[in-house]
């Protein structure tokens, strides 16, 4: 490998690294100490910041194999740098299952040969293996790939379901567990709480707060006692506040890991014994125990079957069936893996409520995965180490901030020349040059950012959401795209039975409400009802899926489960049962196949639970006293018709069904199977699922109902209002999905659907892709009220031409990987997404905000936690342990949290540019007196800055923040970005009023006539004083000169600044209440007000010493009066009226919203007007030339309406490999 090289670790994975290799270098550290004494240290702060300048400037590169120190930076859009140490260990081998087949032989003979004492031989020399940890996870170095590499457990081996139970169901020997346990560490998810003095070292090391120590140290040798004394105090209290929250975050995630982290568990080494559960290891084998327990790794069950809640994984309360992986057939030769093989897979953290075992076998899994690498792991360490949050505003408030630093840089300039001119000691220069970069760049501006999210935050809770990500909450005001899955979040979670529709002789018989009557008891269609699920008994409730539920609860059929007792001592098996209530068989026809005898006692013999990626389940049967036995198939109507015997299936299926799911039922298939005499028990236990559920006879369809949840439509309704785009994604099926769309708004009646049927290549037939255009369903009462009321909101003209397309998750995967370039047109576009797995889910959030959507993703919680944790802004509507995953959680079981999210987000977002811009204002304001009086020269006074600061700025920045959210969505959104047109117009102008009449009150009150040189015995008031010799007045001498006439006027005019740019950006409608709602903010400005009028109007001599103002005229204090009036009225014409009427709907209104808001009739001619001669000359003068927009999405769905081929017309054929269209008869 060469030196230096760099390699990519963890690729095409969430966590892609590069990594670059360094030793030390003694020349590089040597310049680098000289350095940090030099700069007092702040080189060495320097480089705590900035790791990767710290790798860098101490060590040399060097290859990995060679390597001291790491330097690491993500690949994916942040590029974050890290650093980590390389350590050596010792180990007898270089992989954690190196010579795995010897270790097992030698096990097998020492489990075999007495003398051997059960102990294994391994090779007694040590290897030294180099490797490193990263955000808690360990690397060790691969010689033979040359790199380092991670290992998750017995994934690594890449063993078959078969080779599960044969190579890795007897345990392991404890030489090669302590072996193992080199590479995969203790088995726990350690999340170690820092003390406070680490928190306390790590927060004040923040440049922030280095920047206020220089400040108050800097203030404290202008003798700036007081203000510097309040800037300790607020910073002593937040750095308090942020330890407080930052350690109760710790810990309450330590509680919630370490509450099942270290528990003792039954191994199997030769013999079951006892055991820590830290000491397991990937490979060992764990026993069960029946009265359930909490899982401390992820294992593959390999005898027995386990009743799960996992809902600390899924957010679902649902118990789960957990059954043994396949050890025969196709699925025993299926390489073994988390993902796919879930239903048999315990998982950390997860609750085994019961077990199930016969004839004294105990239930056993095999360990796969420990620690951190667990699926609870890996959420863990999501919450450890988040990414952070991309967002523009952000990233411009460091730009501005820089701005602010190029301005300070000027001033600092400036005095010094200026001091040197005036020849000032060197000792004031150093000080007053400095002053200036602290008060152009203020400290308390984070603090007061951050109130306008501590205030969202609260409001939030208050109406039911929490949030661990409150810098998410910005972001949500610029959400322009939201998902929302369906079942339990558009519509109610449990579905009712409508109606069933049997098959006969091929063809439907009429539907059937009830399947309680007599006729229907015993048919087989009710039997394959009351046995085909996996519901169970957990404290004498029935427990299981709501739609498993349902289903057998409309039989009126019992279940009973064997008792603990019953199946450890029989050797005969006990299944459960299922049964009518009255327990006698009717008599049926003798050509049924359940009904031969006169039992209807019905015993599940095995269960294959339901998969969500072969979208059915399935279950073997007995019926008592028969000999053979029947298979019965449930699920996704498509996919149990492609199971079964074409001459069972009615010629109608396809129109049957169609017409079911139009009108927005969930249809659920039935089919049966009569298997063979000669299967036993146990060759039905060693039976593959592929096998057994094909050649299946078609019974009919179950026919449900999900309603819709009241507040799903107008939920909606507000969102289209407001431009907000919706997306619905689910697991339900495509046309019911279209449906749901339909009676919810998300469609409307009179728009087009278009269905892209993409199929993948097969017998050497390239992937294609088919457009179907659905039929429009009839518009039900809701919907016509719902699409009137949206009518008068968008052109007729434009409704006739509006299409969504919809893709289901096969057809997603296909488009995805052959028709890469139709990705973001139909991403744009598309409305409906059915048949989406978890991780499709995830693939679209990605692919819209790859086109530059905000997105926010709404879900339950079960399958949506990826796409919760992806999308900029997720909710999740469940309070279980899962939804730690999510940024956002409601208590309320619907959409409703949506639109008040937005809203307080909106709220919070136009907060922070409000007191961004009024916070440096305020720095410039404070600047530009400052920069004025130190011509004379002078400065403010130490108590004039405390006054300003904390009297004006700290009460006004934080109670500017309370304004709450408007009540309604409306189309526009808040800018994102600081560095846009009307946020540089609003502080450039409000900047230059301000330095206007300062300026002009500083030049008008050297120009009176009573002006002089101040002194103490100055009288200024008195207009007979100009009679009176001032020969004492030459002898008095004022270092700091801060008593003047200059200072007094600058002090009046730039506190009434101050106020007036407040107010003015203290905005309200559209997106935050008006300011005369906010009270506080009220009540502070009209005390401010009425203080500085009062004391400037009427003198009271104590607070004149205090501020140390000096006497002027009365005339002068009128003039300053008129002065003020004239500054406000300027700002407020130059932000309300040129900004915000005339600029903002001329010039700057493209980026108000993706569709700009119609106009009222009576407006169009104004309109046309403005936009014939008054938009050209002032995008002319601002030189605002019409761009694209910079969003991808809106570059796209300009180009596509100039295209005359899309959409793609019906009955047209796109192929892969040609990339052209054909017709075809479809």
């Amino acid at each position: 490998m060469k030196t230096g090289e760099v390699k990519i670790i963890n690729q095409g994975q969430e966590d892609e690294l590069e990594v670059w290799g360094y030793r030390p270098c003694a020349w590089r550290l040597a310049l680098v100490s000289v350095g940090v004494v030099c700069s007092g240290g702040l080189l060495l702060l320097l480089l705590y910041w900035l790791p990767q300048w710290s790798v860098k400037s101490t060590g040399s590169r060097c290859s990995l194999r060679e390597a001291h120190t790491l330097l690491l930076r993500s690949r994916d859009e942040f590029k974050q740098w890290f650093r980590a140490r390389v350590h050596t260990m010792s180990a007898p081998g270089h992989r954690p299952f190196e010579n795995l087949e010897l270790q097992t032989a030698t096990r097998k003979s020492s489990l075999s040969n007495k003398e051997h004492d059960g102990k294994c031989s391994l090779q007694e020399q040590t290897i030294q293996i180099h490797y490193f940890t990263h955000h808690s996870k360990t690397y060790y170095w691969n010689e033979g790939l040359q790199t380092f590499e991670s290992y998750k457990g017995l994934e690594d081996v890449e063993v078959s379901c078969a080779e599960v139970h044969s190579e890795h169901s007897a345990g392991l020997c404890k030489q090669v567990q302590d072996y193992r346990r080199l590479f995969f560490g203790e088995n726990e998810i350690a999340v170690r709480v820092p003390s406070l003095f680490k928190l306390l070292i790590k927060e004040v090391l923040n440049p922030f707060y280095i920047f206020q120590l220089f400040s108050v140290i800097l203030w404290s040798a202008e003798d700036y006692y007081y203000y510097a004394t309040a800037i300790v105090f607020m910073s002593v209290i937040s750095i308090a506040t942020s330890l407080y929250t930052i350690k109760r975050q710790y810990v309450m995630l330590h509680d919630m890991v370490a509450t099942h982290s270290v528990v003792r568990v039954s191994v199997c080494r030769g013999e079951v014994e006892q055991a820590m559960s830290t000491e397991l290891v990937p490979g060992d084998v764990i026993v069960i125990p029946a009265n359930g327990m909490i899982m401390p790794c992820d294992a593959a069950l390999i005898q027995g079957t386990c009743i799960v809640n996992e809902s600390m994984l899924t957010g679902e309360s649902v118990p789960v069936t957990k059954t043994s992986v396949p050890s025969a057939g196709g699925e025993g030769s299926e390489r073994y893996s988390l993902d796919e093989h879930k239903r048999h897979t315990l998982f950390c953290g997860t609750r085994v409520i019961q077990t199930r075992f016969y004839t004294g076998q105990p239930v056993k899994a095999v360990v796969v995965r420990t620690g951190f690498s667990t699926e609870k792991g890996q959420l863990v360490r999501s919450i450890l180490y988040p990414k952070p949050t991309d967002f523009k505003l952000y990233r411009d408030a460091y730009l501005f901030l820089l701005c602010l630093v190029g301005v300070a840089t000027i001033g600092f300039i400036y005095t010094v020349v200026l001091s040197i001119m005036n020849n000032v000691p060197a000792y004031l220069i150093v000080i007053k040059s400095l002053d200036i970069i602290t008060i152009t760049v203020p400290p308390a501006l984070p603090a007061a950012m951050t109130a306008g999210i501590v205030y969202a935050q609260r409001r939030l809770k208050k109406v039911g959401i929490f949030c661990i990500s409150p810098q998410r909450i910005n972001m949500c005001g610029q959400l322009n795209v939201v998902c929302f899955d369906k079942t339990g979040t558009l519509t109610e979670e449990g579905l009712d039975l409508w109606g069933i529709q049997r098959v006969e002789d091929r063809r439907f018989l009429a539907p059937e409400s009830s399947v309680k009557d007599e006729a229907l008891s015993a048919s087989v269609f009710v039997a394959g009802m009351a046995s085909c699920h996996s519901l169970t008994t957990i404290e004498a409730q029935l427990s299981g899926d709501p739609l498993d539920l349902k289903m057998f609860c409309a039989t009126g059929w019992i279940l009973e489960e064997p008792t603990q007792e019953e199946t450890a001592l029989h050797n005969p098996i006990m299944p459960t049962v299922v049964r009518p209530p009255n327990h006698v068989a009717k008599e049926t026809d003798l050509s049924d196949h359940l009904t031969e005898t006169t039992s209807c006692e019905i015993g599940i013999v095995r269960q294959f639970p339901f998969s969500s990626a072969l979208q059915r389940m399935s279950v073997v049967v007995r019926r008592l006293g028969q000999k053979h036995m029947n298979a019965f198939l449930k699920g996704a109507p498509e996919v149990v018709a492609s199971l079964c015997k074409p001459l069972t299936v009615p010629e109608s299926f396809g129109e049957t069904l169609e017409t079911y799911t139009r009108q927005g039922f969930r249809v659920i298939a039935l089919a049966h199977r009569q298997l063979e005499v000669k299967l036993s028990w146990h060759k039905v236990q060693a039976l593959s699922r592929d096998v057994l559920e094909n050649n299946m006879e078609f019974l009919g369809l179950i026919i449900m109902q999900n309603k819709m949840k009241e507040e799903t439509s107008g939920v909606l309704m507000d969102l289209h209002q407001a431009q907000i785009r919706t997306l619905m994604v689910t697991g339900d099926n495509m046309l019911t999905a279209i449906s749901v769309a339909r009676d919810c708004g998300m469609i409307w009646a009179h728009e087009k659907v278009i269905i892209a049927d993409a199929v993948p290549p097969k017998d050497f037939h390239p992937a294609s892709i088919s457009w179907h255009y659905t039929q429009n369903a009839a518009p039900s009462k809701d919907l016509q009220s719902v699409s009137i009321q949206l009518e008068s909101l968008c052109d007729p003209l434009q409704q006739e031409d509006r299409f969504h397309f919809a893709l289901s998750g096969p057809a997603f995967t296909v488009v995805m990987e052959h028709f890469p370039h139709l990705v973001p047109k139909l991403a744009v576009a598309a409305t409906v997404f059915a048949r989406m797995a978890p991780d499709q889910k995830t693939q679209l959030v990605e692919v819209l905000q790859s086109l530059n959507y905000t997105v926010g993703m709404c879900g339950d919680g079960a399958n949506d936690c990826g796409a919760l944790k992806r999308a900029h802004s997720g909710i999740s509507l469940s309070e279980l342990e899962a939804s730690v995953a999510s940024p956002f959680t409601s208590s309320t079981s619907n959409i409703s949290c949506v639109p008040s999210l937005i809203r307080e987000g909106r709220a919070a977002l136009i907060t922070s540019f409000c007191v961004f811009k009024f916070m440096a204002l305020y720095s410039i304001i404070q600047y530009l007196s400052v920069t004025l009086l130190y011509s004379i020269p002078s400065n403010l006074g130490d108590f004039q800055f405390l006054f300003i600061d904390i009297a004006i700025i700290l009460i006004i920045a934080f109670t500017m923040s309370l304004n709450p959210a408007w009540e309604q969505l409306v189309p526009r959104r808040p800018p994102s970005s600081l560095i846009s047109g009307p946020l540089l117009f609003s502080v450039l102008t409000q900047i230059l009023t301000c330095l206007l009449f300062q300026l002009l009150a500083f030049l008008l009150v050297q120009e009176q006539s009573w002006y002089e040189k101040w002194t103490p015995q100055s009288n200024a008031c008195n207009v007979s004083r100009s009679s009176q010799p001032f020969s004492l007045n030459s002898s008095y001498v004022d270092v700091k000169n801060i008593r003047n006439y200059e200072n007094t006027t600058l002090f009046y005019v730039s506190s009434f600044q101050y106020l007036a740019v407040a107010i003015v950006f203290s905005k309200g409608k559209p997106f935050r209440q008006p300011s005369y709602k906010n009270w506080p903010f009220m009540l502070s400005c009209i005390g401010l007000y009425t203080f500085l009028l009062l004391i400037m109007l009427f003198p009271v001599t104590a607070i004149d010493k205090f501020l140390e103002i000096v006497c002027v005229p009365h005339e002068w204090r009128v003039t300053v009066v008129v002065i003020i009036i004239s500054n406000n009225v300027v700002s407020f014409t130059l932000e309300t009226l040129i900004l915000d009427v005339i600029l903002q709907r001329l010039v700057f209104r493209d980026n108000q919203s993706d569709n700009p808001e119609p106009l009222p009739p009576s407006a169009d001619a104004l309109q046309e007007a403005n936009d014939r001669w008054g938009s050209p000359f002032l995008s002319w003068l601002f030189c605002q030339k019409r761009r694209p927009p910079s969003q991808r999405y809106r570059q796209l769905a300009l180009e596509l309406q100039d295209d005359p081929d899309w959409p793609p017309r019906p009955g047209t054929v796109l192929y892969a490999n040609a990339q052209t269209h054909s017709s075809a008869s479809l």
